[in-house]
């Protein structure tokens, strides 16, 4: 017993120097980026959309802020079933530089996921050095741009963000920051940037920024057409094709609310959440066993291993909430009623797994 409360001690020892690691070199990053000097480089906006149109309206009133405005900004309208494309097509006085394509009534190609189809069709329209692309439920900052240039002064073929995420009602407290404790207490992400291991890549589809050049080369959306973690999946893969990559969590020119309710928050996490370990089911129950038992097998050091476990415990959840600017008071109250969350998570995606079976935006995404 001892044995093993060493050993998990260890990886929990391990996840506290990462979540460390990550605090650091985003704070660092941020200052560089906040004195970044714009380039003036041209880009393209790129919005995949399925019935979307509150949220695509409030981002198009963001991007009429955005003080080094894209060049180009381009929506797919994935089928809509409401008036997602209406409403685009509505700021089109104000935004010159936009279109909507798509055609009612088409469906993506068979093996192909809807969002993937989108971002590929996205993509053979856009014409800009640098091709950006967000979910609606993003929200843009005026000072959008500098990650633009950020990437471009730094020769960065894939620049992907962690948006910092809206958290204003207590679902959304207690599951949306499961996804970046997860990210920030495993994944260095200096490692991203500076080591060539494709194991050491992570991205958000949320916000993909490429190269142009880079992203036709390959065209990665075409590639993993029909992968649920399109994200990650490219992101490794521009790593192996010798590209560079960085992986950073944004500050509040980014920012995105994911889910509207508890429901959705599980769903959705449940569609990515083997993607997180390295696509095994495996590692991830180790994850959840190694994090779940460890004070199991402190019983034989007594009361101070137990204080020693919990403080380290809460000060991942502070690092990596002040990392990705989440409120920390809030993650250390709920630190175990997001644990709880994360292992309903972890249980409903073997769930879906085995029955093949989520319906993600009206449609299975395992067909």
């Amino acid at each position: 017993m001892k044995i093993i409360a060493l050993i998990l001690s260890f990886f929990l020892l391990l996840r506290l120097l990462v979540a460390l690691s990550n605090f650091i070199w985003v704070k660092l990053i941020h200052r560089k980026i906040q004195k970044q000097a714009t380039a003036g480089v041209k880009w393209s906006l790129l919005i995949p959309a399925r019935n979307e149109q509150e949220n695509i309206a409030k981002l198009l009133s963001d991007v009429c802020e955005i003080e080094d405005a894209p060049s180009q900004i381009i929506i797919y309208d994935d089928n809509s079933s409401d008036n997602t494309a209406g409403v685009a097509k509505g700021f089109m006085a104000m935004l010159p530089q936009l279109r909507v394509i798509g055609q009612k009534g088409a469906e993506p190609p068979v093996g192909w996921l809807g969002k993937n189809n989108g971002c590929h069709q996205l993509s053979k329209e856009a014409s800009g050095d640098y091709l950006l692309f967000v979910d609606a439920d993003v929200r843009l900052g005026k000072e959008t741009g500098k990650w633009v240039s950020y990437a471009a002064s730094r020769n960065i073929s894939l620049l992907s963000l962690f948006p910092v995420q809206i958290t204003d009602t207590l679902d959304s407290r207690r599951i949306v920051p499961i996804m970046n404790w997860i990210l920030l207490s495993l994944l260095p992400l200096p490692l991203t940037r500076h080591c060539s291991w494709s194991s050491f890549s992570a991205a958000n589809g949320q916000f993909m920024l490429f190269n142009a050049s880079a992203y036709h080369n390959l065209e990665p959306h075409s590639l993993f057409r029909s992968s649920h973690a399109e994200d990650i999946a490219i992101s490794r893969y521009f790593k192996k094709k010798g590209y560079s990559i960085a992986t950073l969590t944004g500050d509040h020119s980014v920012r995105c609310r994911m889910y509207n309710n508890r429901r959705e928050a599980i769903n959705g996490f449940s569609k990515n959440v083997f993607h997180f370990f390295g696509g095994s089911a495996v590692a991830t129950v180790a994850f959840v066993l190694a994090t779940t038992s460890t004070p199991l097998f402190l019983i034989a050091y007594g009361l101070w291993a137990y204080i020693l476990w919990l403080l380290a415990v809460a000060s991942i959840r502070i690092l990596v909430s002040a990392a990705s600017r989440q409120d920390i008071r809030s993650n250390t109250e709920l630190l175990f009623v997001q644990h709880y969350y994360f292992i309903l998570i972890v249980y409903k995606a073997f769930i879906n797994r085995s029955r093949k079976t989520l319906i993600w935006k009206g449609r299975n995404i395992y067909q």
